[in-house]
């Protein structure tokens, strides 16, 4: 069974709470989580290109940490939160002197305290991994928690009846909701199918 094949199966049975069902799983060495590669996310890397010194950023769905260790390394103070307790606790064990807070932690229940309490939010291809029905929900708590600075990145597709997934790429009328809770788009780009979306607050 592929990777692919894992994540169908384990969110078809859980569809909010299969992200820990899969690390569980990878855990135990019986699935495989097909977004663990050595390398960030090639645009974030272009777009973090600067000095990051004094930002507060938050890493939503952080996942095995290769976003938010590539973050801190450019300075940033990072905070990243994932759902599944395991791959928090998989990412802890990977980084052991990180710099990085790591946190378990809901999207769609995150702490009050959080309340535009960042800098930057980096949000790179963890709505798509929800359901459709809670792509709106999860896309207002994104805006939720933005101080100054919202980059998202995702897969892109076009209008029109949802793909089966995971994942559920993002259409152009999704992408454009994220400019929400006082947000609006700097810069909105659909770049080999995939969008690359800054959205800024004027406080």
């Amino acid at each position: 069974m592929s990777a692919d094949d894992d994540t169908r199966r384990l969110q078809a049975a859980n569809p909010s709470g299969w992200f820990e069902d899969l690390y569980a799983e990878a855990a135990a060495g019986t699935a495989s989580v097909p977004w663990d590669v050595p390398h960030p996310q090639p645009h974030l890397v272009e777009w973090a290109s600067a000095d990051g010194t004094g930002q507060r950023v938050l890493v939503v769905g952080c996942g095995l940490g290769r976003d938010s260790e590539f973050l801190a390394s450019r300075g940033y103070e990072v905070t990243a939160f994932d759902i599944s307790p395991t791959a928090v606790a998989a990412v802890q064990a990977r980084y052991p002197d990180s710099k990085v807070t790591y946190v378990v932690a809901d999207l769609l229940n995150p702490p009050s305290e959080w309340h535009r309490g960042f800098d930057v939010v980096v949000e790179n291809m963890t709505v798509q991994a929800l359901p459709v029905d809670l792509h709106a929900e999860a896309t207002a708590r994104v805006a939720w928690l933005t101080g100054s600075t919202l980059l998202v990145l995702a897969v892109a597709r076009d209008e029109g009846p949802a793909p089966d997934g995971p994942p559920w790429p993002l259409t152009p009328s999704e992408i454009r909701a994220f400019a929400a809770d006082g947000l609006t788009a700097r810069s909105v780009t659909r770049d080999n199918g995939r969008w690359v979306a800054e959205y800024t607050r004027d406080n």
